[in-house]
């Protein structure tokens, strides 16, 4: 493979990661536009906690928010978090996704304190965080390293705020389970390297 062949690749992934992101942070402000318009009767995809007929609800409720202000807060880490991971291929992406939205969904409907309702996609951010934080180190990857670093870095502070479970309103159990979830994605999904035999290069 040529260095330039090397750099547009890169590129096309940058490019398909960036729309993806695009496409699912706009999907959750249109969810919330049509959530006001039907008199939040979307709320109710929302999970509460041990009553069996909610596990649906479990995967929808990532996709649903309380209010243009609760979508504003999330849109943000998951433009930059889901970016950044996405970079490492899209099936692996979906797969890492997959994995924080159904853990952490089954995780809120087990733990969560009774008569509640809880949404949002923090619990997703929580866990690209913890996915992006730990999976350099895991694949021993320095680039994925400095990454995780400068993301602990810059929102290290308000991860560990979001924790707290003083805040009123916020599910911190959520985004406990979402981040260790994430943690749990890096090693699921950690790339292998690539294979050397006799000089060759497999790509």
């Amino acid at each position: 493979m040529s260095g330039t062949e090397l750099q547009w690749s890169r590129g096309d992934r940058a490019k398909a990661a960036a729309k993806l992101m695009v496409g699912w942070v706009a999907l959750l402000w249109l969810l919330e536009v049509v959530d006001v318009v039907s008199g939040h009767a979307l709320d109710s995809l929302g999970i509460v906690p041990r009553e069996p007929s909610q596990l649906i609800d479990i995967v929808p409720a990532a996709f649903i928010h309380f209010g243009f202000a609760h979508v504003a807060a999330n849109s943000v880490p998951l433009l930059v978090f889901g970016f950044l991971a996405a970079l490492g291929g899209i099936r692996r992406f979906a797969m890492v996704c997959a994995l924080i939205i159904v853990a952490d969904g089954l995780g809120v409907w087990l733990i969560s304190p009774a008569h509640t309702n809880t949404a949002g996609a923090s619990g997703l951010i929580f866990g690209l965080f913890g996915f992006l934080l730990v999976t350099g180190f895991v694949e021993r990857r320095p680039l994925g390293i400095a990454v995780g670093l400068l993301i602990g870095v810059v929102w290290g502070t308000s991860m560990l705020l979001g924790l707290a479970p003083t805040q009123s309103g916020v599910s911190w159990q959520a985004h406990l389970i979402g981040l260790a979830a994430g943690v749990g994605a890096a090693f699921a999904f950690r790339r292998r390297p690539i294979a050397r035999e006799r000089g060759a290069l497999s790509v």
